[in-house]
């Protein structure tokens, strides 16, 4: 299981709305010099995505909660999201070219067939009704437990 710590932003249901806490490696974005991360952060904005997740544990809206997905899942999507719409390109580029004869023709084929493989993709992961909630359970973020059950003082009484 792939674990980040989030924050509840609404709740609807058993479905919670979150933003990931933002965290860096090294901790140098901010200051003028690093790896760069914080030049592409000032001209890009490093502006927050919310997602949602299943609410197994009753999170409520400001909770700072550990959300996690399993490992396989992410696999999947990586490979659909890679090898689907490649295969679309393939696929509408072979069929263009046979019944067409023209080039133009050829890669309005590809660029249809690579659009698509990612619009499949999207369908078949997120879903088509447009909720956020994923097609299938196993794409689906679920909420683990509170972030406050992750405290340093839990994770003594444990070693001992």
């Amino acid at each position: 299981m792939i674990e980040e710590y989030a924050i509840v932003t609404k709740c609807a249901g058993t479905v919670a709305t979150l933003e990931i806490e933002r965290r860096t490696a090294c901790g140098l974005c901010g200051q003028k010099r690093g790896c760069g991360n914080a030049t592409w952060g000032k001209m890009l904005g490093h502006d927050s995505h919310d997602f949602t997740a299943e609410n197994q544990i009753n999170a409520q809206v400001g909770d700072s909660v550990v959300v996690g997905i399993d490992e396989h899942a992410v696999l999947n999507s990586a490979f659909y999201l890679y090898i689907v719409p490649l295969g679309g390109l393939l696929i509408g580029t072979l069929a263009a070219d046979y019944l067409f004869k023209n080039q133009f023709y050829v890669i309005i084929g590809a660029v249809l067939g690579l659009v698509l493989g990612f619009l499949w993709v999207k369908g078949h992961l997120i879903g088509h009704d447009k909720s956020g909630v994923a097609f299938s359970k196993k794409y689906q973020a679920v909420i683990l437990r509170l972030a406050e059950d992750d405290s340093p003082e839990n994770h003594s009484e444990l070693v001992n």
